[in-house]
């Protein structure tokens, strides 16, 4: 259950440093500081449950994708709930200019989907986690395609490292940054009047059955459909509706009722 909505200080105003104490690369720090006064005029935020976001240890973060904007509404919460935002990003993004040496200078992720391991992704994600920090993923891989803007199915990365480092999955879901800029199609940013972003974190998905199982495609399967159940949940609340039954699969164009894969 979310938190109630109480008449109080918007936490974005507090400056960085009387939130956050974790260790940051100097260009993520500044990054973020700067895209943060920009985001505290161009949105207006309902952020939620932030005390379930662990402090300090190894933590991997999933979250829904709905928006080219998103990245900065989700780094946004979670710089300010304590933790640094490091993603695992597409190789693509390092390739654009400005927003690829931006990425470089904060210490992100780059995965290459060509490469087994993502050209590394996963050892270098991994020895974030053993060090103490945290990664942002973005099980679904990218901004999902089904037409009403919920989760669609996701990636096993996010499982797979979860089932190597022993690190737990927390969920955050988010809604609205698409009211900024849209999904799949750009469009023209509306960024006034600022749009309302909600951000919300749930409880670590459990996979206590499932730590120590060898990595098999059911076993990453199951666990990635918890996570994507435990955010179309999320986002649900945020949205005030009751998800949609089955969950879009891109290759089949259609929402796809899954079986039950917790029967192994």
């Amino acid at each position: 259950m979310s938190e109630p909505r109480l008449a109080v200080a918007d936490p974005a105003a507090l400056p960085i440093r009387a939130v956050n104490s974790e260790p940051a690369e100097v260009g993520l720090r500044v990054t973020v500081t700067a895209l943060a006064a920009i985001m505290r005029r161009i949105t207006r935020r309902d952020w939620r449950d932030r005390k379930k976001v662990p402090r300090t240890g190894p933590a991997i973060f999933v979250v829904n994708h709905i928006s080219n904007i998103d990245p900065l509404v989700y780094g946004h919460y979670i710089a300010w709930a304590g933790r640094w935002p490091r993603f695992l990003a597409k190789a693509s993004i390092f390739r654009t200019p400005v927003v690829g040496w931006v990425a470089r200078a904060c210490g992100q992720i780059k995965v290459d989907r060509d490469r087994a391991d993502g050209g590394g992704a996963m050892a270098e994600a991994a020895a974030a986690l053993a060090a103490g920090g945290s990664v942002s993923i973005y099980p679904e891989g990218t901004i999902t395609f089904d037409p009403d803007g919920w989760p669609m199915n996701g990636r096993t990365g996010a499982a797979r490292l979860a089932l190597e480092t022993g690190a737990p999955l927390i969920p955050v879901a988010q809604w609205g940054a698409q009211d900024i800029l849209g999904g799949k199609k750009l469009t023209f940013p509306r960024f006034f009047p600022p749009r309302t972003v909600h951000v919300i974190t749930g409880d670590p998905v459990d996979i206590d059955d499932l730590r120590g199982e060898p990595p098999t495609a059911g076993t990453l399967l199951l666990i990635t459909d918890r996570i994507m159940d435990s955010l179309t949940a999320l986002v649900g609340d945020l949205r005030q509706e009751l998800p949609p039954r089955g969950r879009w699969d891109p290759r089949l164009r259609r929402r796809v009722v899954r079986r039950h894969r917790e029967e192994r």
